[in-house]
């Protein structure tokens, strides 16, 4: 007896947003599976076929044919053969239709699960296509629940999760709240280790994949929000180099432009500072240092330090270490609270800086290049 499916499968394709050749498969897959299981039948025994000019769906079994029949579910007689096969003889095996209804509630329950299994999986994987795309781009969320000091984040499609590693400090939400989160990294595991100087710190288990990672404190969350808000950036005219964060404290970034007609640094900050204040909302009152960027390694360590002004510094290129002189009143200035600003501009420019008085830097002899 056949059945119809058209209905269903386009119903339960747009459900899940898949194709329906997907949930054709899948229905097919799964009735496959029940019919194997209930009647204890290898592959190549079973047919399952589905003309969709007709929507219907047959099922085919392959039974032998014997004058004395002991297994209904392997073998027919010869005059019920004959109904659907003509050439049907003793000893011949043919392949007889199956009525559904003769499978029962075990069998179809394991086709309800093997259709629900594969649907998942192509769910799974348009997914994980989609949100790969935004890798490395802003996304927005609404806060759904927390779990262990992480927050999970509903993006519509799937919930994505903000671990508490990649959290500003100082931010707190409640649930419901709207949160913008750069999509750190998609992938098809149910699992991520969080990393801590190079070590597995703990790792991040969701119940299926694709996962995805957000963060608000990744140098690229302040590179991208830049994106959004400079348009020059978009376009090209202007370049940021590097960026280097304390996570809700203090931030520094290197921007650049061939045009020499432009100023990258006031074209970032903005008429009365307007643009990088915006991104400095989003980033709960980070304070951001922007600089222009050089290729002249001095000149561009000098320009991290600010707001200091060193007066001197000796290069050393050999040991990637520069000793900079700072006047007395403004060395405190050039190390920062807590050192936060000489550790920023050490990590924007890659450079080891030590930070001198102008007297203790006169005191000190260059040291020997090897």
């Amino acid at each position: 007896m056949p059945i119809k499916l058209r209905k269903v499968i386009e119903t339960v394709a747009k459900e899940k947003n898949v194709p329906e050749e997907v949930i054709e498969k899948a229905l097919k897959d799964g009735i496959f599976a029940a019919v194997k299981k209930e009647y204890k039948l290898k592959n190549d025994q079973i047919r399952v076929i589905y003309d969709k000019e007709k929507d219907e769906l047959k099922v085919l079994v392959k039974k032998k044919v014997t004058p004395f029949v002991e297994d209904e579910r392997k073998e027919v007689t010869l005059e019920e053969a004959k109904q659907h096969n003509p050439d049907a003889d003793y000893g011949k095996f043919v392949w007889m239709p199956l009525d559904l209804e003769d499978i029962g509630r075990i069998a179809l329950a394991v086709a309800k699960d093997v259709i629900a299994e594969k649907v998942s999986k192509v769910e799974r994987d348009i997914l994980y296509k989609e949100f790969k795309e935004y890798e490395g781009k802003i996304l927005t969320g609404t806060v759904r629940r927390f779990e262990d000091g992480d927050i999970i984040v509903d993006l519509g499609r799937l919930e994505a999760i903000l671990p508490k590693e990649e959290q500003i400090p100082k931010e707190t939400y409640k649930i419901g709240d709207r949160v913008r989160a750069l999509v750190l990294k998609v992938t098809k595991e149910n699992k991520y280790p969080v990393l801590e100087k190079g070590k597995v710190k703990r790792v991040i288990k969701t119940y299926e994949g694709p996962l995805v990672i957000l963060s608000r404190t990744h140098p690229n969350f302040l590179k991208r929000l830049l994106w959004v808000e400079v348009p020059e950036i978009q376009e090209g005219e202007i370049e940021v180099k590097a960026v280097a964060r304390e996570p809700g404290e203090r931030a520094k970034v290197a921007v650049y432009t061939k045009d020499k007609n432009i100023d990258p640094v006031g074209v970032v900050v903005g008429l009365k500072g307007s643009r990088i204040q915006n991104v400095s909302n989003e980033l709960s009152g980070e304070k951001i240092d922007v600089i222009e960027w050089s290729e002249d390694p001095a000149k561009f360590i000098i320009r991290a330090l600010s707001p200091a002004r060193p007066t001197k510094y000796r290069l050393l290129p050999k040991e990637k270490r520069i000793e900079i002189a700072v006047p007395k009143d403004e060395l405190s200035l050039a190390i920062g609270k807590n050192g936060i600003n000489a550790k920023l501009a050490h990590k924007l420019t890659g450079w080891h800086i030590d930070i001198l008085s102008e007297e203790d830097f006169e005191k000190i002899q260059k040291l020997p290049t090897k």
